[in-house]
């Protein structure tokens, strides 16, 4: 088990600004989340042991909400075909579920993740 690190750790500030970052993109329409991974993939050179497991995790929940958005984009896109056959509408209903879940998914992990970085402890 790792020691607790120090509040003034390298890294640590940016580990925050990130997850702000994270939480306001939700009025943002995901600007603010775009430039929290800009700023998440620099700050992970010097990070120290405890910013950097935040920072990863960062990363990754941001890859992990890009991948399925565009899944749902594509879903989408055939869906929209398809509603010229009307069968697209229930695939474009599902979509947007999806779309949904994964906006709320985003928040609570970056909201968890910030309180988890303010608690100091590593993710």
């Amino acid at each position: 088990m790792t020691p607790p690190s120090s509040p003034v750790e390298p890294g640590r500030g940016s580990a925050m600004l990130v997850y702000i970052l994270y939480l306001l993109s939700i009025p943002s329409a995901a600007v603010f989340a775009l430039i929290g991974i800009i700023v998440a993939l620099s700050a992970r050179d010097g990070a120290g042991p405890l910013a950097r497991s935040h920072l990863d995790y960062q990363v990754k929940i941001w890859f992990t909400s890009f991948w399925w958005t565009v899944a749902l984009i594509l879903v989408s896109i055939v869906g929209g075909i398809l509603t010229l056959v009307l069968v697209g509408f229930p695939i474009l209903w599902l979509a947007g579920i999806g779309f949904f879940l994964i906006f709320i998914w985003f928040t609570i992990v970056s909201f968890l993740g910030l309180l988890t970085l303010l608690d100091n402890r590593p993710r």
